[in-house]
């Protein structure tokens, strides 16, 4: 499997102000749909979360995504960034969040995910995955 990562200051939206957390972005050829963005504060982990890679592409260019997460482009003091909206359990507001990356910084790693896989060659083995998923 071959992959790419990213080590990122993201910035929560809190009633205070932001806040600035580290997020680490993983790609791996083994899923080539999807990106992994796992959220610390600290050595804590606050939450992991899985983006489809195109929505996560698109998302620095338009709005993009319904549901549990959503992204678009957002500008501040001079920076263009990416909005990305994680929505909790329905119902209830307390496990939403909302964090702003650095656009150029993600446009930066998302590139390296195309030399892994390019758009369009991605390959996802169907039967491997329900062999593995009906063993269990």
């Amino acid at each position: 499997m071959s992959f790419t990562s990213a080590l990122l200051t993201v910035h929560l939206d809190a009633a205070w102000g932001r806040v600035p957390l580290l997020a680490h972005f993983l790609y791996g050829s083994e899923d080539p749909y999807a990106v992994q963005a796992t959220f610390f504060d600290g050595p804590a982990v606050l939450a992991r979360w899985h983006f489809d890679r195109q929505m996560l592409a698109e998302g620095l260019h338009r709005s993009v995504g319904e549901g549990d997460v959503s992204f678009c482009p957002h500008e501040a003091g001079g920076v263009d960034e990416l909005r990305v909206t994680l929505r909790g359990l329905a119902g209830e507001r307390r496990g939403d969040a909302v964090v702003f990356v650095e656009a150029r910084a993600l446009a930066d790693f998302l590139d390296e995910t195309y030399t892994v896989t390019g758009a369009g060659e991605e390959f996802l083995d169907v039967d491997t995955l329900l062999d593995e998923l009906l063993a269990r």
